[in-house]
C-alpha cells in the first residue's frame, strides 16, 4: 500500500542559517526509497509517497538522521500522513474560508499537549487574537499575521511545548499539503 506523507523541517533557511537547499531535500527523501518527492516553497515543507510499511515516527526518525549526516546539523522535523494533515485543516474551531492565509497558522505537535500548560497565557490580554488547541495541533488566529502577533511571541516559548517537536504553518501551506497528500495529487 503507498502512503502520502508531508516532511515539515524546523527552522531552516530563516536568516541564512540551517540552510537546506529544496533539491539537496529531494534527492535525500528519494535515497532513503521515497517516491514521487516534491518540496513546497523553501522553508522545508517535503511531500512523498512511500510503500514501506513504516510508522511516521520512524520515517522522522530516519530524516532527521540523514538530514542530521548530510547537512551536519540537528533539524527538528515531523513527518505526517494525509489522514492527519486533512483532520488539522477539517478540525479547525476558525473560520479558515473567510480569513486571509496569513492570519491563521496550524502549530503542528509530535504528541498531545496538556492544556493545563497554557492555563497560565492570559487569552483576553492578546484579543482579537486566539489559538484553539486540537489534536496535536495548536490553531492560532492573528489578524494581522504571525510576524506582528504578541500571542504568536507567547505561544512560541520552548517551555510551553517542552519534550514535543512543534512546527507552525500558515493556512495556505496547511491547505496547499493536504493537496499535495491527496488521493489526486
Amino acid at each position: 500500500m503507498t502512503t502520502s506523507y508531508a516532511a515539515l523541517l524546523r527552522g531552516i533557511n530563516v536568516g541564512g542559517h540551517r540552510k537546506v537547499p529544496m533539491a539537496q531535500l529531494r534527492s535525500l527523501l528519494e535515497e532513503l526509497g521515497h517516491r514521487d518527492v516534491k518540496t513546497y516553497l523553501q522553508s522545508g515543507n517535503a511531500v512523498f509517497t512511500t510503500d514501506a510499511d513504516t510508522a511516521p515516527g520512524e520515517l522522522t526518525a530516519a530524516l532527521e538522521g540523514a538530514i542530521e549526516e548530510r547537512f551536519g546539523f540537528h533539524v527538528d522535523c515531523l513527518v505526517l500522513d494525509h489522514e492527519r494533515l486533512a483532520a488539522v485543516a477539517e478540525n479547525c474551531p476558525f473560520p479558515a474560508a473567510e480569513l486571509e492565509g496569513k492570519q491563521l497558522h496550524a502549530f503542528y505537535l509530535s504528541g498531545p499537549l496538556d492544556e493545563q500548560r497554557l492555563a497560565a497565557v492570559d487569552r483576553a490580554a492578546y484579543l482579537p487574537e486566539e489559538f484553539a488547541l486540537g489534536d496535536r495541533v495548536l490553531y492560532l488566529y492573528a489578524p494581522e499575521g504571525l510576524g506582528r502577533s504578541k500571542l504568536g511571541e507567547v505561544l512560541s516559548r520552548p517551555a510551553l511545548f517542552k519534550g514535543l517537536t512543534v512546527t507552525a504553518r500558515n493556512w495556505n501551506t496547511v491547505v496547499k499539503l493536504v493537496e499535495m497528500t491527496g488521493p489526486h495529487a
